[in-house]
């Protein structure tokens, strides 16, 4: 007779697994950027070919969030964060390969391809796992991943660079996304109604505090895709991801490249201290989603929790930002750009948590993945836009500056465009965004 295994906080155990997944997803596209000026040395590039390249990992990274979206609402959780990590495992380790400018664009495309469905992924499984009152904190703990992977991948790229060339350290990535599905397909069996491990504890705290359906026992709103793109509450997410996701990826792919630019790092000195403004990333994702909690367990709705963490997340970003177009040191420099992540991840989190404030799980991810999709657009156009404003990397204010115009924009879309943060019933309860902006 089998022993039947009960696991106390199985919704923890789930969101650090997706935090684990989210960790080996920055290592595996950080990689290019700590290892790209000697890569760029060995191949003859210059910054307009690393620009190219991020773009077309950035199209197939924004056409993947919104495949993956629909993907992970049809074939559910487990199934598609298998699929998600194989893809990009597989090719990280076919960078190895790469000899140009086109081959490192095809690998890239795959990586962005399957890279994109941790995040659709991660919040449906955080819409599933987890009452509305904690969904800022695990959202928190998932994007802490992110920002660790961002800490982690320097040092340990740099360290098997040095020992083992680009070639070999792609490889030797690759094999974390195999290792992380041992755990992954033992672990996450089911949602938590029909997990076998889960204790009637947790499955209550779960079920009954999943407030798309809590209130006026009112059937599930599942809205076809036009009827989701309807809601003004779908373009505050949309909008809101737009204007954000930028000040991200400006650092995600550009950092080393600053560094190198403008300070004289190498690869070694870029190992050595590229990391550090990913621990404010992480303070921050984690900062951002107690603090929402936080006030909700004060009394405070969802609508004024959220909207305030994102607030807050703004008021770091925007005059740091700005700070950063004068700073003269490393030390100064690395020590705004901490805070601007901090802020970006206080931010984010809470951004990333409202499709599911908003709309039940079998359309959460769908909303994650458009969202995605759409904040990949913006992203694309300023990567494009660095080499041009930064004149090839001997002049960097624009590029701040550019970070900094984008954070108002931001704070409007999600304070105003959606309205009050509230579950959207149907398309009769809630005015479509085409009525608003008449």
């Amino acid at each position: 007779m089998s022993r039947i295994i009960i696991m106390k906080n199985l919704r923890w155990a789930i969101v650090s697994l997706v935090a684990i997944a989210t960790i080996i997803n920055y290592i595996d596209r950080t990689a290019l950027s700590v290892m790209w000026p000697g890569i760029a040395d060995d191949l003859g590039m210059d910054s307009h070919d690393y620009a190219n390249i991020m773009s077309v990992f950035l199209i197939a990274y924004a056409v993947g969030q919104a495949v993956f979206g629909r993907v992970f609402d049809a074939v559910g959780t487990r199934i598609g964060f298998m699929l998600s990590i194989v893809v990009w495992s597989i090719s990280i380790a076919l960078h190895a390969l790469a000899t140009s400018v086109a081959s490192f664009s095809i690998f890239r495309i795959l990586l962005g391809f399957g890279e994109a469905g941790n995040w659709p992924g991660a919040t449906k499984a955080n819409a599933e796992w987890f009452p509305a009152k904690e969904r800022a904190l695990a959202q928190g703990i998932f994007g802490a991943g992110a920002s660790a992977g961002s800490i982690i991948a320097p040092p340990l790229v740099a360290f098997l660079y040095a020992f083992l060339g680009w070639q070999a350290t792609f490889v030797v990535i690759a094999l974390l996304g195999f290792v992380w599905l041992v755990p992954w397909l033992i672990i996450y069996k089911s949602g938590p109604e029909a997990h076998p491990w889960i204790t009637q504890e947790e499955r209550e705290l779960i079920l009954s505090g999943q407030i798309a359906k809590s209130s006026e026992n009112q059937d599930e709103y599942v809205p076809t895709l036009p009827e989701l793109l309807s809601h003004r509450q779908s373009w505050s997410v949309i909008l809101g991801r737009f204007f954000i996701e930028p000040i991200w990826w400006l650092f995600v792919a550009w950092l080393p490249l600053y560094l190198n630019d403008k300070f004289g790092f190498d690869v070694k000195a870029i190992g050595a201290s590229a990391w550090i403004p990913y621990c404010g990333a992480a303070a921050g994702a984690l900062f951002g989603g107690w603090l929402s909690g936080r006030l909700m367990n004060a009394g405070w709705s969802v609508n004024k929790s959220r909207k305030f963490a994102v607030l807050v997340g703004g008021v770091c970003m925007l005059p740091a930002l700005l700070a950063t177009t004068v700073a003269s040191t490393p030390a100064a420099a690395l020590a705004l750009i901490t805070v601007i992540l901090f802020g970006f991840q206080a931010a984010i989190n809470n951004i990333q948590t409202l499709p599911s404030d908003y709309f039940s799980g079998k359309s959460v991810a769908s909303l994650a993945g458009i969202s995605g999709a759409v904040g990949v657009i913006s992203v694309i156009t300023a990567i494009q836009l660095v080499p041009i404003i930064t004149n090839d990397g001997t002049y960097y204010p624009p590029f701040f500056i550019l970070g900094a115009s984008l954070v108002p924009l931001m704070l409007i879309s999600v304070l105003f465009v959606g309205g009050r943060i509230a579950p959207v019933r149907s398309k009769q309860k809630n005015k479509p965004f085409a009525e608003m902006v008449r």
